[in-house]
């Protein structure tokens, strides 16, 4: 799937095979120049200190579907755990639960992200396939608003990813992976309520929009599952580039580094039996592009801040 053009000359840096089962939710974190990212299934979170490339691994809990840096402290992370929303304190272990959901059997939580203003939002997906099949259940787009308040704005997804907004935090974008379509929605930041939702862009046959991101100019950077890469793609719609990327699930994006040059890029092995990972070595393996060459910087990833929740 890494036929479509123009291709992007941007340089793989460095890669960390650590094997992720379900690498997601990658996140630097500019006030220390380090990186987080989730492997799901396994409830780790890992930490990467970019200046001397060491990682560390904290168990959790529960398995972290989704997280956002928190303002003033950068020890605690906002989390989308399966079951709800808490603060967690990696090296501790601590938990301090804000709203935990009454979520069907077979449904979990999955993408989320904090917005420019600093709420923090988190899909929900059914993770039951017969569920899914059937489309007997759905899952929602939830608003952290408080303490045992979330919000569902968006409903009806099966499995929510690509959550992320324009530099102006104007625009939305949310999908519901097995459509194969990214949505937009306007956005209003003062009150964090989306509206208008309408169609972005609708990815190949066969490539599934997982996680994504903006950069400084207003591209939309789509981590493509099945697809072997990563597609950026114009405020219009329109495809920009594509960085192919050695393996098949490519799961998340994030941009960071110093000047926010580099592009990581997780991926995984779920569902991979040990022959398909004979074939495929590299899934699980979290990659390193060099976006600066073709002129591309990041944005700060946004801090959750409790004042936004009433916390």
């Amino acid at each position: 799937m890494t036929n479509a053009r123009p291709l992007l000359d941007a340089p793989l840096v460095t890669t960390f095979a650590l094997g992720n089962t379900l690498g997601e939710g990658v996140t630097w974190d500019e006030r220390d120049q380090s990186l987080w990212w989730t492997d799901i299934h396994e409830r780790r979170l890992h930490r990467l200190d970019w200046a001397s490339r060491a990682v560390e691994t904290f168990a959790a809990p529960e398995r972290v579907c989704s997280f956002g840096l928190t303002e003033g402290d950068s020890d605690r992370l906002v989390v989308a755990f399966e079951s709800g929303f808490a603060l967690f304190t990696p090296r501790s272990g601590a938990v301090e639960w804000l709203a935990r959901q009454d979520l069907p059997a077979g449904v979990r939580f999955n993408d989320g992200r904090v917005d420019r203003q600093g709420r923090f939002w988190a899909g929900t997906m059914v993770e039951d396939e017969a569920a899914r099949a059937a489309k007997s259940l759905a899952g929602a787009l939830y608003r952290l608003d408080g303490r045992d308040r979330a919000t569902p704005l968006v409903h009806g997804a099966l499995i929510s990813n690509s959550l992320c907004w324009s530099p102006d935090g104007t625009r939305m974008y949310y999908t519901d992976g097995p459509t194969r379509r990214i949505r937009a929605f306007d956005y209003d930041p003062a009150t964090g309520t989306p509206s208008n939702e309408r169609v972005f862009v609708t990815t190949e046959e066969g490539a599934f929009p997982d996680g994504a991101n903006i950069d400084a100019a207003g591209h939309l950077w789509s981590a493509q599952w099945g697809a072997s890469q990563v597609v950026r793609y114009a405020p219009d719609g329109s495809v920009s580039g594509v960085i192919p990327v050695p393996t098949a699930r490519v799961s998340c994006v994030a941009f960071g580094g110093p000047d926010l040059t580099l592009l990581f890029v997780t991926t995984a092995r779920e569902g991979m039996t040990a022959a398909e990972i004979a074939v495929d070595p590299n899934a699980g393996t979290l990659f390193v592009y060099d976006i600066g060459i073709i002129g591309t910087r990041g944005l700060v990833d946004s801090a959750f801040k409790l004042a936004s929740a009433g916390i």
